[in-house]
């Protein structure tokens, strides 16, 4: 018996698959734009954030202000090639969010319930990036004959 694939499935499957794309490109903006605007401001004013002592990853905030702001800046960019579904921005994506959750994971003890919350983000944006078909991303966004 042979399984035959309904024209309603096909485009069921070419949705999904822009939805998740799209839901990754749209998180990967939001998290890259926190990272912005946390970048900002550890460089600008070091005391909003909490400093701890003797901890194993200590940092000046200046630092990890420019870390922040390095990783969101790279993120607006590679979210934007998401948005134009380019290949090179699924792979930079997942390696922007990874990086995301470890200098996240590395700032802890300066903001830790932000961090939490980021590290989740990043989480959600690397499942969406690697989630998706192959086939069925690349179908999503082909130009249909009757899209001219």
């Amino acid at each position: 018996m042979t399984a035959t694939h309904t024209p309603e499935a096909h485009a069921t499957r070419q949705a999904w698959a822009g939805g998740v794309m799209a839901f990754g490109a749209v998180m990967l903006l939001l998290a890259s734009m926190l990272a912005i605007f946390r970048g900002i401001m550890a460089i600008a004013n070091d005391n909003v954030f909490v400093t701890t002592r003797n901890y194993v990853f200590e940092f000046d905030l200046t630092s990890w202000g420019w870390i922040h702001l390095v990783l969101g800046a790279i993120g607006v960019a590679v979210s934007l090639g998401l948005f134009q579904a380019a290949t090179w921005a699924r792979v930079a994506g997942v390696g922007i969010a990874g990086l995301m959750i470890i200098a996240n994971f590395l700032s802890l003890p300066y903001y830790p319930v932000w961090s939490v919350v980021v590290i989740a983000f990043s989480g959600f944006i690397i499942w969406a990036l690697c989630v998706v078909d192959r086939k069925a991303f690349y179908t999503a966004y082909e130009r249909q004959p009757h899209d001219v």
